[in-house]
């Protein structure tokens, strides 16, 4: 029997030589450490002799006693026993364990016997459940190699190292290590019929195992040089199979150890057909994740369009949790005049359903937006498509259709969360967009009422599209989250692709279920120059929420390029034109309003239409309420046309809003009556149509029109012989 002195204060443990020699250990081997026992206490047997001091400390408790097993130096394993008497300073704090331990082998004889063989079937249990355990958190193959690489995994398996290699293509390719850097080198790929241990496991889909360093050596000399040195005196190569294949396999090798009892071999058998099942799931599982993230990938923009004034990045990361795919997307379509239409969206769901709706709404979406349709058409008629999908999915969206040259964005927003605009000195601002309900909802519940938001982007201000997956964290709201990626923006470094990166880099940390798509757009340069401003609308017929879009577009525009001196002019000659091309024709009118490049300020209007018949200058009495449209035109306008377009025509206006234009609106000496007319045309205080001419001031611009009967164009023809023949004066 020897004796202990356990300083818990310095943590040193001094033992005599008996108590050592106890341990099978000599006291020049021993430095005082607790920690340098371990090597002869079996794994199991030191944590519950751990957990039995800790709680005896824990409860108060003055003495302790117990049973444990260790291992000699020759692997031979033997019961021990230990009693040891806790002291306490004056405040209870314990400070000192003294103690004996003896060898205790003869005195349990066979009740001890029986006892080590529950303790062993304890034992074995224990290692069943923490390997199955941890496996079921592995989703993944790297998952499950980081398990058995790590420490923890060679102790559910006693071993000293371990190395594992799956199957491909006729070779094994060794995928985890522990300790790391013990594979042997040259073996990191090897063929199935190469004289080693693992291929004639796989091989014969039996287990092997080699009980002796003799054995070892005599049947794997190849290999036997390279381990030798790691202290290996058994070894155990286990087949990995899943539905009767082999997939590959699991090698254990082990020091101060002879041969495999029945029920270990057990064991391991076990464990291996556990590994293999798990492995065997993470490959489904990664081969689904690969062929839905594909899909995704396939779905989404190629690349990315070149648009003058403007810088665009976008990024899409999968989920790190969950099913690691879903809806989310981005967009961005080229449109007439320079502009471009930014689309942001997140189908609901994380599967290759949603991944194959979000691939079929994006297509729509930049079809409805090449066509020209306006922003609250585009998301309506989406929504009507997803709602006759028949599916029972929704989606929700940002549309912003930008003109770069005049900063002008009309956005649109389904069910999506708010935009964020930051400035050229990085703060972000969060953009209040007024929205409506997700696509396919708004069909469902027949709203399909989406408002558009127009806001002004200055040089060098981003506008910022997102998903929800990058705001939204476990245990925060979304007003969280918004603050969150507000100072993450207004931290992040000025270039786009970088901010993007720097985006997705917090995104990969971070994990999460649910998937990022990232659009970011910055207005580039100064502000641009007049003459390059253009913008385009699409009217349909019987669509009033078209009409409106087209008539908030043109007094934005007029705004922005600095035309305000003729804003009622320009306004009430667009709108005629528009309604003639929706009256007078079978389809809808394509609405341009451009600046001219030139010294003189210039805005062109153009209203285009499918029908090739001319317009025609009509006579209309007093009591007539049609018939002056062309007059209304003529009259006001400085110049207009009509140009063939293919199958249809463009009947076109132009005004001039500088100064020069400023005195040519009041009325030109000589002009008489027309001039005084177009004098009066410019008020904006009256008591008819808002931001339009009062009846009055029409009534008497058409009589001066009738009056005068002749065009303001340079270069016209006699109005009668135009109105006679169906052509319209040259420019």
């Amino acid at each position: 029997m020897g004796s202990f002195d356990w300083d818990l204060l310095t943590g040193r443990l001094e033992m005599d030589e008996t108590a050592l020699a106890v341990f099978d250990m000599a006291p020049g081997e021993y430095d005082g450490v607790p920690e340098t026992l371990g090597a002869r206490v079996l794994a199991d047997e030191a944590r519950r002799l751990d957990a039995m001091v800790a709680q005896a400390l824990k409860d108060g408790n003055d003495r302790y006693g117990a049973y444990f097993r260790l291992r000699d130096r020759s692997g031979t394993q033997r019961w021990t026993h230990t009693q040891g008497l806790v002291r306490r300073d004056e405040t209870g704090r314990p400070v000192r364990i003294l103690g004996v331990v003896r060898d205790a082998s003869e005195e349990l004889s066979e009740s001890a016997t029986r006892l080590g063989l529950d303790e062993g079937r304890r034992e074995r249990t224990n290692v069943v459940e923490a390997t199955t355990a941890a496996l079921a958190h592995a989703r993944t193959v790297q998952d499950i190699t980081d398990m058995l690489g790590a420490a923890q995994g060679l102790e559910y398996f006693g071993a000293a190292s371990l190395v594992m290699g799956l199957l491909e293509g006729g070779r094994i390719h060794l995928v985890a290590e522990g300790p790391t850097g013990t594979f042997v080198p040259g073996t990191r790929y090897t063929r199935v019929d190469e004289p080693y241990p693992m291929g004639k496991a796989i091989r014969t889909l039996r287990p092997l195992f080699i009980d002796t360093p003799e054995e070892f050596a005599a049947d794997y000399p190849v290999l036997w040089p390279h381990v030798s040195d790691l202290g290996v005196t058994s070894a155990a190569y286990l087949p990995l199979i899943a539905q009767a294949r082999p997939i590959g396999a699991l090698g254990l090798l082990y020091r101060d150890r002879i041969g495999f009892s029945a029920d270990e071999r057990n064991l391991l058998v076990a464990l291996g057909s556990s590994i293999a099942q798990s492995l065997q799931r993470a490959m489904l599982y990664e081969q689904e994740h690969d062929l839905a993230e594909g899909l995704q990938q396939a779905m989404l923009p190629r690349r990315i369009p070149e648009v003058p004034g403007a810088q665009i990045a976008v990024r899409y990361r999968s989920a790190r949790m969950g099913r690691d795919i879903g809806g989310d997307w981005y967009d961005v379509i080229p449109l007439p005049g320079d502009r471009v239409g930014a689309v942001i969206g997140d189908v609901q769901g994380h599967d290759t359903q949603a991944a194959a709706v979000m691939g079929q709404l994006r297509i729509v979406l930049r079809a409805y937006a090449a066509e020209g349709h306006t922003p609250a058409t585009v998301m309506a008629r989406a929504s009507v498509f997803l709602h006759e999908l028949d599916t029972d999915r929704f989606a929700t969206c940002t549309y912003a259709e930008t003109d770069p040259a005049t900063g002008l964005v009309q956005i649109v927003r389904a069910g999506h969360v708010d935009p964020l605009v930051r400035d050229p000195s990085g703060t972000p601002r969060r953009l209040p967009v007024e929205g409506g309900l997700p696509l396919g909802l708004s069909a469902e519940f027949d709203h399909l009422d989406y408002p558009v938001t127009t806001v002004e982007l200055d040089p060098g201000e981003t506008l910022l599209l997102y998903t929800d997956g990058l705001v939204e964290k476990p245990g925060s709201d979304l007003d969280e989250g918004l603050q969150w990626l507000s100072s993450l923006v207004k931290r992040g470094p000025r270039e786009l692709d970088e901010l993007a990166d720097q985006l997705c880099d917090v995104v990969d940390e971070r994990g999460g279920d649910d998937d990022v798509a990232i659009l970011l757009l910055r207005r580039e340069g100064a502000r641009q120059p007049a003459s390059a401003g253009r913008l385009q609308q699409h009217v349909g017929q019987d669509d009033p929420e078209a009409l409106r879009a087209s008539r908030h577009m043109i007094r934005a525009a007029v705004r922005a390029w600095g035309a305000e001196v003729r804003s009622d002019e320009i306004e009430l000659v667009a709108d005629e034109l528009v309604t003639n091309a929706l009256m007078h024709t079978e389809g809808g009118a394509i609405v341009t309003l451009r600046m001219l490049p030139g010294p003189e300020q210039r805005l062109r209007v153009e209203v285009e239409d499918g029908s090739s018949v001319l317009p025609r200058r009509r006579e209309a009495g007093d009591s007539v309420v049609s018939g002056r449209g062309l007059l209304l035109v003529e009259q006001i306008s400085d110049q207009w046309g009509v140009e063939p377009r293919g199958n249809g025509k463009s009947v076109w206006c132009e005004f001039a809003t500088g100064d020069a234009g400023a005195a040519d609106a009041a009325g030109p000496a000589g002009d008489g009556e027309a001039g005084a007319a177009a004098a009066a045309g410019s008020s904006t205080e009256s008591d008819g149509i808002p931001g339009f001419l009062d009846p009055a001031e029409l009534a008497g611009l058409v009589d001066a029109a009738g009056a005068t009967g002749t065009a303001k164009a340079a270069g016209t023809a006699d109005a009668s012989e135009a109105a006679d023949t169906g052509r319209l004066p040259e420019n």
